[in-house]
């Protein structure tokens, strides 16, 4: 075969430093356009991006050049610096270190994307915390308790 082809998409899920809620309403309306914008710089595609005050939603579409733990430094680092150099009082924003990557099937792209759009009502019911212990899992992916939360 002359040429590669893949099908690599990953929902995408990182919380703020000890889940500090920097990102206001009018930052998201700024912010997660910005984060679909560094997708795209480095060869990605952002089918969703949003979140509320302390976290972040992503579904990625990976290129078979780029790992995730590539593509989530790149937009983390680069939306932080954006973040510092945009918002002189956002100074302490950062992001904490570890994420969440999921993978997804095709066939759950409409119902993932409709996830990361109804995230404000989503959380009206359910925090961050409780949010992220279900993905883990719903994916069967040990963890201790101890360590998710650094």
């Amino acid at each position: 075969m002359s040429h590669t082809y893949a099908s690599s998409l990953f929902h995408c899920v990182f919380s703020t430093k000890e889940r500090h809620r920097f990102i206001t309403i009018p930052l998201q309306e700024r912010l997660w356009p910005f984060m679909g914008g560094i997708a795209r710089e480095h060869g990605m595609k952002a089918l969703a991006v949003g979140g509320v005050e302390d976290h972040a939603h992503l579904l990625l579409s990976l290129p078979t050049t780029i790992s995730i733990a590539k593509a989530l430094q790149y937009i983390k680092g680069g939306s932080s610096k954006w973040i510092h150099d945009t918002f002189s009082e956002q100074r302490a924003f950062s992001w904490q270190s570890g994420y969440g990557a999921f993978s997804v099937g095709v066939s759950q792209v409409d119902a993932t994307i409709a996830y990361i759009q109804s995230q404000v009502e989503h959380h009206r019911k359910m925090t961050f915390q409780d949010e992220f212990l279900i993905f883990l899992k719903k994916h069967g992916i040990a963890y201790d308790e101890r360590y998710v939360w650094g």
